[in-house]
């Protein structure tokens, strides 16, 4: 278990329980009653009010009014919010826009600058546009999870991504291209590539990649993606 995921199975077991010793809270995420003293004073640190009781029958509360005070998101979390609420707004159905946008800046601001600049650098290779209303969605699907992670290793670090790819017709190919942008044609996500076998872009479908994969041992150089004109990029639609 991660160090994350084990101090927020320790907040969530805090809040439903009440109270709870060390040692259970030990037994619960299969650590040492050191590593969870460690975690309490972590936990302190971001906010979250513990108290102590050291007598018989005693343990951990935590203060019901208590939260975290310190932003623990990493760039693709943000950049999902970020890119979820720019395909509502070109969507039209985004009916606390300004309330979203000032919560989203927030978030910006609580985060380190060299994670400011590693989602700016994402924000830059966002696009959106509008969905013809003739493209079929009737076999739309959900979108493999690992795919936004691995984009982001493969983006920033200039590195090819392989995958598994269906088209259309459910034929499966595997590809190996280089991540140039995201379009966001609501509700339909492509990644936008350039196809070093074709030696030309390609839109991929979101929905149609599965076992996504950043190649360690390749790289790639930024190349400008020729949108059509009904597209523009994310921070226009922002302002």
């Amino acid at each position: 278990m991660s160090i994350r995921l084990r101090h927020d199975t320790i907040v969530r077991s805090l809040r439903r329980n009440g109270t709870a010793t060390v040692d259970a809270l030990a037994t619960e995420v299969g650590v040492s009653r050191r590593t969870i003293l460690r975690d309490i004073s972590a936990l302190r640190d971001d906010g979250f009010v513990i108290h102590s009781d050291v007598g018989r029958g005693g343990g951990l509360q935590l203060d019901p009014q208590s939260m975290q005070t310190t932003t623990r998101l990493s760039v693709p979390e943000v950049f999902a919010l970020l890119i979820s609420v720019a395909a509502m707004r070109a969507a039209g159905n985004l009916p606390f826009s300004d309330l979203a946008d000032s919560g989203l800046a927030k978030i910006e601001k609580a985060l380190p600058s060299d994670k400011v600049r590693d989602l700016r650098a994402f924000l830059d290779c966002l696009h959106i546009g509008t969905l013809s209303p003739l493209q079929d969605l009737s076999d739309m699907g959900k979108m493999d999870a690992d795919l936004l992670p691995v984009f982001e290793t493969a983006f920033l670090g200039r590195r090819l991504i392989r995958f598994e790819y269906r088209d259309a017709k459910g034929r499966k190919t595997k590809r190996r291209v280089e991540p140039q942008a995201m379009l966001i044609l609501p509700p339909l996500w492509y990644l936008v590539a350039w196809d070093p076998m074709r030696e030309d872009f390609r839109h991929f479908r979101m929905d149609r990649i599965s076992a996504p994969e950043a190649l360690a041992d390749t790289s790639f150089r930024r190349r400008h993606v020729p949108f059509e004109e009904d597209v523009c990029p994310y921070s226009e639609l922002a302002d």
